[in-house]
């Protein structure tokens, strides 16, 4: 009788029952971090020094080019986490675990899921450019299902391909046995993906707002500026009008004084 009504008890028993399989990180992914986490180190380390040292110490240069140097040095030691593993597949204590920054995320079988994931936008683009190589990139989602979070890994991630695949098989042969996706309580992908849209919507809804707010706005202080324009118009018109008035009574009075001097 299983724990739980979901779980495939038959399934279960066709998992290991022990062992850890480890899927370490992209050898060449940890190469780069390491070179260029080790320049930027030497270099913000050099210039933390440089500041703090001089004749006239920078403070917050100073401590700035310290807070990078410690935060490259860190990311330099995480390397050799990853170069260990990225992912696990701990079959004695009955959990995936993860790497994930400078932490270590340990998902049990029974919250466990595993899916076909997608690129983000931006590795989209880098995936149809010429920089994302002739060989299609694949992704998996490895996810606990009670936790809005959910970590994705990629066939670029890891040591290579097979590990990748091996990784994927292992991860659905699980989520499947467990079956942690079909519990009430579990966070459905479909409406994860709902509520983004709907918070996308919402926030292009807001957008549309502001933008017909402005162009009210505008169109109003336009109106009122051509009003405006138009009344200091006819205020010229009347003034001119006065003018021509005075101008042309002031040569009718010159007119009649010359024809009384001329009698």
């Amino acid at each position: 009788m299983s724990e739980n009504s979901y779980q495939d008890e038959a399934k279960i028993a066709k998992l290991p029952k022990e062992g850890v399989h480890c899927f370490p990180a992209n050898a060449k992914q940890i190469s780069t971090r390491r070179i260029v986490t080790v320049i930027l180190t030497l270099i913000f380390l050099g210039l933390a020094l440089y500041f703090f040292l001089k004749k006239n110490p920078s403070l917050p240069l100073g401590g700035i080019s310290a807070v990078v140097a410690v935060i490259s040095a860190l990311v330099f030691i995480q390397t050799f986490l990853i170069a260990t593993y990225r992912v696990a597949v701990d079959y004695n204590n009955k959990e995936v675990v993860l790497r994930y920054k400078f932490s270590k995320i340990a998902i049990p079988f029974e919250n466990f899921d595993a899916r076909d994931g997608e690129p983000d936008k931006a590795e989209e683009l880098i995936n149809n450019s010429s920089l994302g190589g002739s060989e299609k990139t694949y992704y998996l989602v490895l996810d606990n299902v009670f936790d809005e979070a959910c970590f994705q890994t990629s066939t670029k991630d890891l040591a290579s391909r097979e590990d990748f695949f091996k990784l994927k098989e292992e991860a659905f042969a699980i989520a499947d046995a467990y079956g942690a996706r079909n519990d009430e309580n579990a966070i459905k992908p479909d409406s994860m993906k709902a509520a983004a849209k709907e918070a996308e919507s919402a926030q292009d809804n807001l957008n549309d707002d502001v933008i017909d707010s402005i162009v009210d706005e505008a169109n109003k202080e336009i109106a009122e500026e051509k009003d405006a324009a138009s009344k200091k118009v006819e205020e010229v018109k009347e003034v001119a009008e006065e003018i021509a008035e005075a101008a042309e009574e002031t040569v009718e009075a010159a007119k009649e004084d010359s024809e009384e001097a001329d009698s």
